[in-house]
């Protein structure tokens, strides 16, 4: 994989009196692209110009967050409009199928600390963050957002799908469509975007290293950040979590909603976008989540 010149020659005038012997390039992020130094450095560079000033904003919300959490979460170095660095936290993404190989007392042990995190998260000020400049995170939706939304994809997936799939969708809508969910929420600071590859694990100490990319963390429904570990991990796991974050409980009903949406967007946007990368990124999600009430 070739790593862009423009990269490499922004790389060489933030550390102009250092030679790196390996670099290591990741394109995966919808945002960023990546680049590893030594195994010791992250640099950062926004894929979009929209994304230049989500890194702006995310430097603002890590100077918050670290404050308030117990995790380790990146420190930035660097901070310019198309770069940013900090350094590389140790561990691999806490999947799944790491969970379940863990013995149930290490599992329950990284789940409660991922409560806490969460917990912790969840409290920060919203004075603080507004006091800051932090804004709205990007991942807020109205009612009207998700009715809107569900008149696309009858639009434009519909016609792909089969009976029983259209079934399930209009059913898993339905108490938004007909107002039986109440999607109100008292608003929080919240990551937005805490899928198992920003959650680092550190396999010998059997122990969460840190949390990575607060890129669409701000203000907002607390409920979308259960949501995305559910549509990870499932609700068996999820559960082991709440010890660590026992009033998570009351954002389930909102979540589960929020979680039977993924592979909707996903869809939605690489049918509408001809993406083929887009229509396969829900693949590998958990699918033990429980019907919403009706």
């Amino acid at each position: 994989m070739v790593i862009p010149a423009t990269y490499l020659e922004r790389i060489a005038q933030i550390y102009p009196a250092q030679t790196f012997n390996e670099i290591v390039f990741n394109q995966d992020g919808m945002v960023n692209d990546v680049v590893i130094l030594d195994g010791r450095i992250v640099c950062r560079f926004p894929k979009h110009d929209w994304a230049f000033e989500l890194l702006q904003q995310e430097a603002r919300v890590i100077s918050l967050v670290s404050r308030h959490v117990d995790l380790q979460v990146p420190q930035f170095e660097t901070v310019e409009k198309d770069a940013a660095t900090y350094r590389y936290i140790e561990g691999i993404p806490l999947s799944r199928e790491v969970l379940f190989s863990l013995p149930l007392e290490d599992r329950n042990a990284v789940m409660s600390e991922l409560g806490l995190f969460l917990r912790q998260l969840h409290a920060i000020p919203i004075s603080e963050a507004e006091k800051v400049g932090i804004h709205q995170s990007d991942t807020n939706r109205s009612t009207q957002d998700w009715q809107d939304f569900y008149t696309d994809v009858e639009e434009a997936l519909f016609p792909l799908l089969m009976r029983h799939q259209r079934s399930a969708i209009a059913s898993h809508f339905e108490p938004v469509l007909s107002d039986n969910l109440d999607m109100d929420y008292r608003p929080a600071f919240i990551n937005g975007d805490i899928g198992c590859y920003h959650i680092l694990f550190n396999k010998e100490k059997k122990a969460l290293s840190g949390i990575i990319d607060f890129g669409t963390a701000g203000i907002g429904d607390p409920a979308t950040d259960i949501a995305v570990l559910l549509g990870q991990y499932g609700e068996t796991l999820l559960e082991l979590m709440l010890s660590g974050y026992p009033s998570a409980s009351q954002y389930m009903e909102r979540a589960r909603f929020w979680a039977g949406t993924f592979e909707l967007q996903w869809a939605l946007t690489g049918v509408k976008n001809d993406n083929k990368e887009l229509l396969l990124a829900h693949l590998g999600g958990a699918r033990d989540r429980l019907p919403l009430c009706q």
